[in-house]
């Protein structure tokens, strides 16, 4: 990144000088995005950051949707964001975004403006304990000096700033900065910082640089030499997908093992066949196949996969296991034989030798892949109804190449990993799958989207976007083109496979919780196009030709009871055939 050519200092007082220091140093050390809550205590932030030349400033009003659009903005770029608010609650709404970003290992920095020391516990308007407010939630913690226009704070300022920009890389994850001001907030002169103007030159920030990402390098002394082992490739978003695609394609080569790909890999969408399985589901639902494919060594990529029938099956199988991630936590929810591999797939198919492979293994897998991917094709072909699976399966069929995807938590990432089927698209898939929750749902999906090179999709139920539904305010000042694929079933469909959906009352009142909400008024009232899908050929023409700019709504209505049940009977019919 080149750094900026001229600086951007603002010497008018105390709080403009510190602030512009800080939003420079947040410039030269490669943050190039704010997200910016209105408030009267953060006005020093957001004068310094909306008004550096080097920064995109884009004001979100609600603080939880702001958090979350931060976030889609750090997904996409793989660079950490700053999310600034005022003092209060403010910075309390900013917690599930942060949840998400620790839980994901996702770069943000949080910003929170705060009152003075001498204005707290006494009763000041719109003042809380802000200090180590997201307690074991973000990887670095700091209450920052209030502002004096002195040469030494200022040199301190600097450096943890920077400080605080690295700890959002190394690891990946949420940072946060308390920031108290005194009053002026505004700009306005205040005699105290004119000797500072021939002191704060570019020697001031030299060295400033962004932070490489920490990278893994615990390679193993001794590698498996087994002939029957399994790939079990988790949800990932890397930087460069085709780079890990292809790592991941060399080490099954190497290996010679089959790869079951998880619909939130990169792999999903950069193959069709041998070696990489993506119907291990239905398959996995099958206990006499499973009896007859145990292997005798796993390899994990990433984390373990959303599949709830292959997790159960691999947390049983009580065989060796290598856990390969750049991350140092704990990332073993099946409490296996496990061993963490602190790598990143590329790295270790460098390091991996080639072995002797049992082709008769893979070519199992492949061919019992391929036979329930007909057996599947054959079957949705004949659904004419809207089934809220069906519509994952022409996703996966119909977008246009390379198109970004941001799937919803609950119904929508089962049905993506049910339905959504191997190809060449190239189409990038991006989730919340930290904490799994569905706040932030089109927040998260409109960072994602905006200013990216190629409109952008976002799958999701009714629930998910309603709790979200605040996030419709940041439409305008949304650059790009976002079309979301509404799954209107009233109500949470994931809860008609759980078991308490066999308790009614109170199942449908407390646990579906149908809304009634009107969703083409919804989409007027912010200006947002809506269309209602009428049947499978009017959303596979949508999708055809997304359009080049604006947000738009494509409703499909569907029956939550009828989808759930005859779900349950393709998928186990499958396994038995």
């Amino acid at each position: 990144m080149k750094k900026p050519a001229a600086l951007s200092l603002d010497f008018r007082n105390t709080n403009s000088v510190w602030c512009s220091v800080l939003a420079e140093t947040l410039v030269r050390c490669g943050v190039t995005h704010a997200v910016i809550s209105p408030g009267s205590r953060s006005a020093p932030l957001t004068f310094a950051l909306a008004g550096h030349p080097g920064i995109e400033a884009i004001p979100v009003l609600d603080e939880r949707s702001a958090g979350f659009f931060a976030l889609g903005l750090a997904k996409q770029h793989h660079r950490p964001v700053a999310l600034v608010c005022t003092s209060g609650t403010a910075a309390a709404n900013f917690l599930p975004a942060v949840v998400e970003a620790h839980e994901g290992g996702v770069p943000l920095l949080v910003l929170t403006a705060d009152r003075p020391p001498e204005m707290r516990d006494c009763q000041s308007g719109q003042t809380i304990d802000q200090q180590k407010l997201y307690g074991a939630f973000v990887n670095f913690a700091h209450e920052v000096a209030v502002p004096e226009p002195t040469l030494p704070l200022l040199r301190y300022l600097r450096q943890t700033v920077a400080h605080a920009v690295g700890r959002c890389v190394q690891p990946a994850g949420p940072v946060h900065l308390n920031c108290p001001f005194r009053d002026p907030l505004p700009p306005v002169a205040d005699g105290r910082t004119s000797g500072l103007r021939g002191k704060l030159g570019a020697d001031f920030f030299a060295g400033l640089t962004p932070p490489l990402p920490a990278l893994g390098s615990e390679l193993p002394d001794e590698f498996p030499a087994t002939k029957r082992g399994l790939i079990v490739a988790g949800p990932a978003q890397p930087a460069d997908p085709e780079r890990y695609a292809a790592a991941v394609d060399v080490l099954a080569t190497l290996t010679g093992w089959p790869v079951l790909a998880d619909s939130l890999s990169p792999l999903r969408g950069s193959t069709s066949g041998e070696p990489f399985v993506v119907n291990y589901d239905v398959l996995a639902r099958d206990q006499r196949w499973l009896r007859k494919m145990k292997p005798d060594f796993v390899l994990v990529l990433g984390g373990w996969p959303i599949s709830k029938p292959l997790r159960a099956w691999l947390g049983g199988l009580d065989v060796p296991c290598w856990l390969v991630a750049e991350s140092p936590s704990n990332r073993d929810g099946l409490h296996v034989q496990a061993r963490v591999i602190r790598a990143s797939a590329e790295r270790l198919a460098v390091a991996w030798p080639h072995q002797a492979t049992d082709g008769a293994y893979v070519a199992a897998w492949t061919a019992a892949d391929a036979r329930v991917r007909k057996a599947l094709e054959r079957k949705l072909a004949r659904v004419s109804w809207m089934f809220e699976g069906k519509v994952a399966w022409l996703l996966s069929r119909h977008l246009p190449e390379k198109t970004p995807l941001f799937v919803s938590n609950s119904m929508p990432v089962r049905d993506l990993e049910y339905f959504w089927q191997a190809n060449y698209s190239g189409c990038p898939i991006y989730f919340n799958r930290g904490a799994n929750g569905i706040d932030g749902t089109l927040s998260t999906a409109l960072g994602v989207a905006h200013g990216g090179k190629r409109p952008a999709v976002l799958l999701t139920g009714d629930l998910a976007l309603l709790h979200d539904a605040n996030g419709f305010l940041s439409v305008p000042k949304f650059r790009g083109s976002l079309t979301i694929v509404l799954i209107n079933n009233d109500g949470g469909g994931i809860f008609g496979h759980l078991p308490v959906a066999a308790f009614n009352p109170p199942f449908e009142e407390f646990f579906a919780t149908p809304q009634q909400v009107d969703f083409a008024a919804l989409a007027a009232a912010h200006g947002v196009d809506y269309v209602r899908v009428h049947d499978h050929a009017h959303l596979t023409a949508l999708l055809a030709e997304l359009p080049e700019r604006g947000v738009r709504v494509l409703e499909v209505r569907t029956d939550r009871k009828r989808d759930a049940a005859f779900r349950k009977e393709l998928l186990n019919g499958l396994a038995r055939d």
